[in-house]
């Protein structure tokens, strides 16, 4: 499995607006300019995200985009799901009922499925908080000597 840039993408967008909440809506071009990702790019992203209801938007001189709920309510999973699609890292566990032939005899379906909870497990227990929360507090070491 391989996070795509837009998966990327879309949590340091994501992040950016939890940042910079301010109650307002945020333009799009002041997320490129902070975050280094093109108009366009952003663009396809916000409409996935706002489609599937994890962003609010507004259009004109004075809209842009906000974050729908609190930053604690969007796990990392939500949010790479919505982007990437499923996370499985073997197709025969990409949907929700197994259907490979082999999976009766599989010697290897114990280990993937153990894999794919622990990947999912861990991205469903980080939020969006904890990401900026972790960016503050690299943000607030001291290096005096």
């Amino acid at each position: 499995m391989k996070i795509s840039t837009r998966g990327r993408y879309a949590l340091r967008f994501m992040i950016d607006l939890a940042q910079h909440d301010s109650s307002s809506y945020i333009a799009l071009k002041d997320v490129s300019k902070r975050q280094n990702i093109s108009i366009k790019y952003l663009e396809q992203i916000t409409s996935l995200l706002s489609k599937f209801g994890i962003l609010l938007s507004v259009r004109g001189p004075t809209g842009g985009y906000k974050l729908a709920k609190k930053p604690e309510d969007y796990t990392v999973g939500e949010i790479l799901r919505i982007t990437e699609g499923d996370l499985a890292p073997v197709a025969c566990l990409a949907a929700q009922d197994n259907q490979c032939p082999r999976q009766d005899i599989c010697p290897t379906l114990d280990f993937w499925e153990g894999f794919n909870k622990v990947i999912n497990e861990y991205l469903d227990s980080k939020t969006l908080e904890d990401l900026v929360n972790s960016i503050t507090k690299t943000e607030d070491v001291d290096y005096c000597i």
